[in-house]
């Protein structure tokens, strides 16, 4: 079966599950955060296929999130590294943690606990403002067009119902 490709669509989200592809390659990168560098260890920490891994290792390296470092030359074997692409993705792993940890962990708690390493402080991803620091939520924020929609579809009248739905619901009740 061909899968959509979500590329060229108008919207984050869906270019970057296009990049993503699967659940394996988010995991590959949580490793790689955890310091994982070498095909065996990858493959030994995950159990994945050799076959996907190196699959999603070359997509990775091809989207430039991870680079190959050659660290054995007889035969050829490499390091995989964060790019500075790579470490950026860290945010949206740090979300998707605190999301998993309060809906889905179980009684005994979150499997893994993240620690800031400048205050010594247990703590949780939250997302904020990058111009005032207040919390975002679903309720506080609204999503518009930025420059880079689409001049095509910006006038549908699809497009224009949602962004119409979406601001009327973001409007206080009286």
């Amino acid at each position: 079966m061909k899968r959509t490709s979500f590329a060229q669509w108008p919207c984050s989200i869906a270019r970057t599950m296009d990049l993503l592809g699967d659940w394996w390659t988010p995991l590959v990168l949580r490793d790689a955060f955890y310091g994982v560098t070498r095909f065996d260890e990858f493959q030994q920490a995950l159990g994945i296929a050799r076959n996907t891994l190196a699959d999603r290792l070359r997509r990775l390296v091809d989207e430039g999130l991870l680079e190959k470092r050659p660290y054995q030359a007889e035969p050829v074997r490499y390091d995989y590294v964060l790019t500075e692409k790579g470490r950026d993705f860290w945010s949206v792993l740090a979300a998707m943690t605190a999301w998993g940890d309060r809906w889905l962990a179980t009684e005994a708690g979150p499997p893994i606990t993240m620690q800031h390493k400048d205050c010594g402080h247990e703590t949780h991803a939250e997302v904020v403002c990058a111009e005032c620091g207040e919390r975002l939520t679903a309720e506080s924020t609204r999503m518009r067009r930025g420059p880079g929609f689409p001049e095509r579809i910006a006038h549908r009248p699809d497009v224009e119902a949602r962004f119409a739905r979406q601001e009327a619901q973001r409007r206080p009740s009286r």
